[in-house]
């Protein structure tokens, strides 16, 4: 398995990140125009998480592969430290998926999403057409799949956001510190 590591958003990832979110692969995904993808509109979006950053709004990092290649960016929006929630939004470049990049990257935000910032849970939805972001939150062993009954309130919320019919899954606390834990123990 790969290895990665998060670092603080930077102008100087501006082109490589426009490079991997103008696939369609990609910028279909998450619903990115043409203008979005380009150098100066990622460098428009990464001014603009930088700002959320400071107001505690976000915390956003780009993904480096084991050879410090910029490979996607995982993002924790929507904090709410008084319930202690938020959501989570992923991408990786098209030529680096099945790698196991999507694993490693949650694991390493969710540490810092229940560790440092005390959050209890971790809302990843997905748009109901979106299949290949569904399976992939499916293959994560401390997920906790379709809790749109449980949270209607952020369901809502996700839908209105993304203009789209959404699946709602959750990360809690309990379950990802336990898989932790097991984790350690077998390493």
């Amino acid at each position: 398995m790969g290895k990665i590591v998060l670092v603080s958003h930077e102008l100087k990832y501006a082109k490589a990140m426009s490079a991997l979110s103008s696939y369609s692969q990609v910028k279909d995904a998450l619903g990115l125009s043409d203008e979005q993808t380009t150098v100066e509109g990622t460098r428009g979006f990464i001014e603009f998480i930088l700002k959320e950053e400071k107001l505690g709004k976000q915390y956003s990092r780009c993904i480096l592969n084991e050879k410090e290649t910029l490979i996607g960016v995982i993002t924790l929006k929507d904090i709410d430290p008084i319930k202690k929630t938020s959501h989570i939004g992923t991408w990786i470049g098209h030529e680096y998926w099945g790698q196991r990049y999507n694993e490693l990257a949650k694991a390493a935000i969710l540490a810092i999403a229940f560790n440092q910032f005390g959050l209890n849970y971790v809302f990843a939805g997905a748009r109901a057409d979106n299949y290949r972001s569904q399976k992939a939150q499916e293959k994560l062993p401390y997920i906790t799949l379709r809790v749109e009954d449980e949270f209607p309130e952020e369901l809502k919320m996700l839908e209105a956001q993304t203009g789209s019919k959404c699946v709602l899954n959750v990360f809690k606390k309990e379950n990802y510190l336990a898989w932790r834990k097991a984790q350690e123990e077998i390493n």
